[in-house]
């Protein structure tokens, strides 16, 4: 899985995605979800350092059936939130403190 991290003024921005669907446009309904380098493209970690990312992240973005299944399985993501975007997921996460 690829992943970033940025500081922004609302904290850790994290984004994650599994490495295949990185440059992919996924579209469901009105729906639209383009896997851009320039937001998505990031260094590739393993399952046990993409779960630390994303227990320390303020705000994820999260695209890729592998990468929303990890964050589910952290605890991260409850999978009533998911969102199936074509033939992806896709999910979000705000901690408010």
């Amino acid at each position: 899985m690829l992943v970033t991290e940025r500081e922004t003024e609302q904290g850790l921005l994290v984004t994650v995605c599994d490495s295949d669907v990185l440059g992919e446009t996924f579209e469901e309904g009105e729906f639209s979800l383009t896997v851009t380098e320039e937001f998505y493209g990031g260094e590739e970690r393993d399952e046990p350092a993409v779960a630390d990312s994303l227990a320390r992240a303020d705000i994820a973005n999260i695209v890729g059936t592998q990468a929303v299944a990890l964050a589910i399985d952290e605890g991260v993501i409850d999978e009533a939130n998911v969102l199936e975007i074509g033939e992806t997921r896709h999910a979000q996460l705000l901690r408010m403190y």
